[in-house]
C-alpha cells in the first residue's frame, strides 16, 4: 500500500490555530458505518447518538509543561521538547540540534542550565541544574504541535488539556477528547453509559512521519500504555464500545492483539505498545469512535482510514473541507458509529 494515496489538499486557513472559547460548540460530524450517512451537528449533542449500556473509553493521559526555550554557550537560541523525565534528568528534542555536542551547555534563563551528556540519533540525553520537574513549572510551555503557527500562551495550559487529564505524561492532547465538558460527560452517565479510563501517555510515536513509501515499512515509535482490571473487565462485557481518539484505539487495539486466543479480550497491562494500525487491520474491540480531522498521509489518517475505510474517510475529509471544518488539533470532531 502507497504512501501517497493517503495524501489529500488541506488548505491552511482551515487548520485551527486557537480553541474555540466554548469546547462543546466545535462542530461535529457523523459517519454511520453500515450506510455511509453523513450528518452535522454540534459537539454538545452527541449524547443523541449513545445509548443505555454503551461504554465510552477515555484517555487519562496529562500533557506536561515540555517545551523549553534557551541559549547555547554561543548565543544560539534553540528549543526543547522533553519526552520523558526522572529527578533532573532526561530525554529530549532539540531544534536546531546542529552543532549541539556532549558536554556543551544550554542556559534558559539566570536560574536553570542544561547540560549535554549524550546523542543518539535525534535525541539528546540531558541533565539539569534542577528537577526537571521543578523547570518545567517555572519556565515550561505547552507543547502545541508545530501546525499551529503561534507561541503558547497561557490559555492553552487549560484549552489543550482534557477535564478528565489526571496522569501526566503525554507531549500531546488526546485531542478527540478536547471536546468533551462535564455537562456532557455528566448527560452521558444519566442515558446510562459506562464510562472508563484507559491511558497511552502520547509521544513522539503518533507523530512521526512516515518516510516510506510502502507504509508497512513503518515502524511505530513504542509508548507507554496501562489498562486497569476493572477497565478491562467492563469492555469485555460485550457492550457496544466508543473509543475516544486514536490513542484509545490503539490501546485497546494493542491489549486485545496480545490476548488474541484468550478467553477475555482484554486484561490488566502495563507497558508498552508500538502498534501501527492502517488499512487491513482487524478490530477486535472498537465499534465506534469519536477522532478529530488528521494531517494528509499521518499515522492517525491511517488508523481512521482502517476502521472506516479509506474511500469512505476520503469522501468524508472532501465534504468537511467543502463544509469549512476546522481541522487538526484545536479543530472540529468527527464521529464513526
Amino acid at each position: 500500500m502507497r504512501l501517497n494515496e493517503f495524501y489529500y489538499d488541506l488548505p491552511e486557513e482551515l487548520i485551527a490555530q486557537y480553541p474555540l472559547e466554548h469546547r462543546a460548540e466545535a462542530r461535529l460530524l457523523t459517519l454511520n458505518k453500515n450506510t455511509d450517512e453523513i450528518g452535522h451537528y454540534f459537539f454538545y449533542e452527541i449524547p443523541e447518538f449513545f445509548s443505555n449500556g454503551d461504554v465510552l473509553v477515555l484517555n487519562d493521559t496529562k500533557v506536561y509543561k515540555a517545551r523549553l526555550f534557551g541559549k547555547k554557550e554561543t548565543g544560539g537560541k534553540v528549543e526543547i521538547l522533553i519526552l520523558s523525565y526522572q529527578h533532573n534528568e532526561c530525554t529530549a528534542l532539540i531544534n536546531p540540534a546542529r552543532r549541539i555536542n556532549e558536554k556543551n551547555k544550554i542556559f534558559l534563563d539566570n536560574n536553570f542550565y542544561i547540560e549535554i551528556k549524550q546523542k543518539e540519533k535525534d535525541k539528546f540525553f540531558l541533565k539539569f541544574s534542577a528537577a526537571v520537574e521543578v523547570v518545567m513549572n517555572s519556565l515550561g510551555k505547552m507543547p502545541l504541535p508545530p501546525y499551529i503557527k503561534r507561541l503558547p500562551d497561557f490559555k492553552d495550559e487549560n484549552e489543550y488539556q482534557t477535564i478528565y487529564a489526571t496522569r501526566p505524561g503525554a507531549i500531546a492532547a488526546p485531542t478527540a477528547g478536547l471536546h468533551f465538558t462535564e455537562e456532557i460527560l455528566k448527560n452521558l452517565k444519566e442515558k446510562g453509559v459506562i464510562i472508563v479510563y484507559l491511558t497511552l501517555h502520547i509521544g513522539p510515536g503518533t507523530f512521526k512521519p512516515i518516510r516510506t513509501q510502502n507504509i508497512e515499512e513503518h515502524n511505530m515509535e513504542a509508548e507507554f500504555i496501562e489498562i486497569s482490571k476493572e477497565s478491562a473487565e467492563i469492555i469485555n462485557s460485550e457492550k457496544r464500545i466508543i473509543g475516544v481518539g486514536t490513542s484509545v484505539a490503539r490501546i485497546l487495539e494493542f491489549v486485545a492483539q496480545k490476548n488474541a486466543g484468550k478467553k477475555y479480550k482484554l486484561s490488566e497491562f502495563s507497558g508498552y505498545a508500538d502498534l501501527f494500525i492502517y488499512p487491513g487491520f482487524k478490530f477486535r474491540i472498537l465499534d465506534g469512535m469519536v477522532t478529530n480531522f488528521h494531517l494528509p498521509c499521518s499515522t492517525p489518517l491511517l488508523l481512521v482510514c482502517a476502521f472506516a475505510g479509506r474511500d469512505v474517510i476520503f469522501k468524508v475529509y472532501k465534504e468537511a473541507i467543502e463544509q469549512r471544518y476546522r481541522f487538526l488539533s484545536y479543530g472540529d470532531a468527527m464521529l464513526i458509529i
